[in-house]
């Protein structure tokens, strides 16, 4: 079992890079990517440093096509990689991504002169780096073909208070839309085939540029709303979206939330607690495989 909160630190000095490590093939013997990069003449996996404002998962995914040309779903986050570079702390964040697809034509640029496929030992033996080669051991530690649940609180909405009218129908605020637009970034390393919503306006405000840009419906749940919450209908809800096989996303409030992943986790082989908490516009990541849960990380949008 796995669990990763990757959050924004705080700490300004520190150098923030994200990649994946792409595989193929058969699962219990995979091939994984790796890459030459000239500049440095070394053997590594694709990744690269974020952006400004940039989601570290969005940015594992740009890189990874960036250098590649592969294109790719996440599965579960890996153990991410901390070192000194030019005298500064790097920490590097990485998931585990299988390849659904390739450029006819990839042109590679200054950055990556070549990528290559390999058979884990054999691309163990590539790898400059031995922090690199811990991730292999991480990739085959817990199973690879995963499948997410994604649990999503709907972003600032301006203050319950002030608003005059229905609750329901209070919308996102500015802020909230650019919380919307930066899940919908996200959910392209996911792609949900699901969406699920309570009926009030904001949390169907999160799902639907996602939804719009993908030409599919957000289902409303009334079940997830403040009002209409059932545990038992929501826990079938959960239970149902869990065995479908299908990438899902539920978006929710932040007062139903807590027991809609506590249920989700109750397989935990740890045995402890989900996190409980979602600030507005976070989200939860919990990666199933073969009926169990597998790994369980918390983001920030």
């Amino acid at each position: 079992m796995f669990e990763s909160g990757v959050r924004s630190t705080g700490v300004t000095d520190m150098i923030r890079a994200a990649g994946a490590v792409v595989w193929r093939g058969d699962e219990a013997d995979p091939e994984v990517a790796l890459v030459h990069r000239p500049k440095y003449d070394d053997w590594s996996f694709p990744k690269g440093k974020l952006k400004p404002g940039e989601h570290v998962i969005v940015a594992a995914l740009r890189e990874v096509r960036e250098e590649t040309g592969l294109d790719v779903v996440f599965g579960r986050p890996l153990p991410p990689s901390h070192y000194l570079k030019d005298g500064r702390l790097k920490r590097v964040d990485y998931w585990a991504a299988r390849v659904v697809g390739v450029a006819e034509e990839f042109p590679y640029g200054d950055e990556v002169d070549e990528v290559v496929w390999l058979p884990l030992d054999e691309a163990r033996r590539r790898l400059t780096y031995e922090w690199d080669a811990g991730l292999l051991r991480a990739l085959t530690a817990l199973p690879l073909a995963t499948v997410p649940l994604i649990f999503v609180r709907h972003g600032l909405a301006g203050s319950r208070q002030e608003w005059k009218g229905d609750d329901d129908l209070r919308p996102l605020d500015e802020s909230g839309w650019a919380q919307s637009a930066a899940f919908t970034a996200v959910l392209g390393a996911y792609r949900p085939a699901v969406l699920v919503s309570s009926p009030s306006l904001r949390c169907v405000q999160m799902l639907k540029p996602y939804a719009d840009d993908l030409g599919m419906r957000v289902r409303e749940d009334l079940t997830l709303s403040e009002d209409g919450y059932d545990p038992r209908a929501a826990e079938r809800l959960v239970g149902e979206l869990a065995a479908s096989g299908e990438p899902a996303v539920v978006c929710s409030h932040g007062k139903v939330l807590p027991e809609l992943l506590a249920m989700s986790c109750r397989d935990r082989p740890d045995g402890d607690p989900a996190e409980v908490e979602l600030d507005k516009g976070a989200f939860a990541v919990l990666n199933r495989a073969a009926g169990r849960l597998v790994s369980v990380e918390h983001h920030l949008t």
